[in-house]
């Protein structure tokens, strides 16, 4: 009697299937790996917003109107509304005088006016919300400082403090509360503005130091701050972007 042999077919299919299928596998799992890393790629990197934030404000304490006005285009084009590039122009007059504040904010104007002229409509964003706290205002600055800087300033104060009240007053009412407690812009956009500011002016590399931490605290990330000094190279002097690099490597060693 002759053995009937079976077909060799059915399992050289499944076979080819197995094959197929741990292909797939293995270029699903690369595409899932190449994917997270992208992601954290992206999430530890400055945003289109984020540098137009910092060009605007270096420029605009430099009194570099022609690039600000380049800088300003580009944070409307990457959808930074017209309120939040005015409330940019309105944060830094703080550290860089009402003048650069005023001349950044007429630049502005002539920015939106030529793009209005070409029929570009830029979106206006919210308004700042109505302040409604009636508690002391210095009192109410103090805390969103403490806030900023994670910790209680009941302690001794610094030593210009104890020198001139005035300003400790001024910096708690006026900065701290009046300025930082504006909804426009979070206080983690105000501390890239502060610090694009103070690095763009140079010498002022204690205060510098000071809001780098600040930045750290209120949650931007070591690889956002070294991009943050990269973006520097271009908009300010060799110097002042060599000087905030340095500093920044300083930075998360007092932290530990």
């Amino acid at each position: 009697m002759k053995l009937k042999l079976l077909s060799t077919k059915p399992i050289i299919r499944l076979r080819n299937i197995l094959d197929t299928a741990t292909v797939l596998f293995w270029v699903l799992l690369f595409i899932g790996f190449q994917s997270n890393a992208q992601e954290l790629t992206l999430n530890n990197a400055l945003s289109h917003k984020e540098n137009s934030i910092i060009k605007i404000a270096s420029y605009t304490a430099q009194g570099d109107l022609e690039n600000l006005k380049i800088a300003l285009h580009d944070g409307l084009d990457n959808k930074l509304t017209v309120n939040q590039i005015k409330e940019v122009l309105v944060h830094l007059y703080a550290y860089a005088g009402f003048p650069r504040s005023i001349r950044g904010l007429q630049t502005f104007l002539q920015v939106l006016e030529d793009r209005k002229n070409t029929e570009i409509l830029d979106e206006r964003g919210v308004e700042a919300s109505p302040i409604t706290d009636s508690r002391d205002k210095y009192d109410r600055g103090k805390e969103i400082l403490e806030t900023l800087v994670g910790r209680s300033l009941d302690g001794p104060k610094p030593a210009y403090q104890e020198f001139s009240p005035e300003m400790d007053r001024f910096l708690k009412e006026h900065l701290f509360a009046d300025i930082f407690e504006r909804d426009v812009l979070t206080h983690k956009q105000r501390e890239l503005v502060t610090i694009s500011v103070i690095a763009s002016l140079g010498t002022l590399e204690p205060m510098l130091k000071s809001h780098l931490n600040l930045s750290l605290n209120v949650g931007w990330q070591p690889e956002q701050l070294r991009e943050f000094t990269k973006v520097l190279d271009g908009t300010t002097t060799t110097e002042n972007a060599k000087a905030a690099k340095l500093i920044l490597k300083e930075v998360p060693d007092n932290r530990k």
